[in-house]
């Protein structure tokens, strides 16, 4: 274990400057993790840096400023360049909003310090939804067993735990790939990058930088021999 470099790497973490990379064992790789989670808990971490923002606004100007037109297009084309300059300038904006929104989304519970995915979610209830049928009582009888179902915009698995419904979203929350139940290991994977949630929705494994939101859960009902989930309002049709 190289505890110099272990250290260094840290404390380069904890006053925001950038790290001189090493190559760590798994301890210190640990190590690592829990410095850039306490460095993503400080206030105000989510927020980019004024430094940042005038480097990228000045890097912006000198690179429209490289590309000069000739003379003769000069008159026409300067509302043009200013134009571009705005719009690029907005759209970095943007990025940079972008990313500090993810950072925050990906945090574990929405921006506790710790930094560590939360242990459930919480239940997705649409602005405006119907009760729609995705089974049939008699589909659905071992106990445990995940029943997937598709209805329009919504895909999930619904199961009866001691003879209550239980329903949770078939989509994983990384990249929104569809998750297949494995019933030997009673959790349900995800084909792209190899991760799984337990049927309640936590996630059990990932090989990812940061560990993804557990599964929403959804509201569901049994009501005369069918199954209902709480469902969104299909888009409706221009005319």
């Amino acid at each position: 274990m190289d505890a110099r470099a272990l250290r260094r790497y840290v404390d380069d973490l904890l006053r925001g400057q950038r790290p001189k990379p090493f190559r760590p064992d798994d301890f210190e790789a640990a190590q690592i993790r829990t410095a850039i989670d306490l460095q993503a808990a400080r206030p105000g971490v989510d927020a980019p840096r004024q430094e940042f923002l005038s480097d990228l606004h000045r890097r912006l100007a000198a690179q429209m400023e490289d590309s000069q037109p000739p003379a003769a297009s000069v008159g026409w084309l300067a509302t043009s360049r200013r134009q571009v300059m705005v719009g690029v300038s907005a759209a970095a904006a943007a990025v940079v909003a972008a990313v500090t929104a993810d950072r925050v989304l990906l945090r574990g519970d929405r921006g506790s310090p710790g930094g560590n995915a939360p242990a459930s979610a919480a239940e997705m209830v649409p602005n405006d939804g119907s009760w729609q049928p995705v089974a049939a009582s008699s589909d659905v009888v071992s106990d445990g067993v995940m029943h997937p179902f598709e209805h329009a915009s919504l895909i999930g698995f619904v199961r009866r735990v001691d003879g209550r419904m239980e329903a949770v979203s078939g989509i994983c929350t990384h990249q929104g790939c569809r998750l297949w139940f494995d019933k030997p290991d009673d959790r349900l994977r995800c084909p792209c990058h190899s991760t799984s949630f337990s049927p309640t929705g936590q996630v059990l494994t990932h090989q990812l930088p940061i560990a993804p939101t557990p599964l929403p859960g959804l509201e569901v009902r049994e009501v005369n021999g069918a199954i209902e989930v709480f469902a969104p309002a299909e888009p409706t049709q221009p005319a």
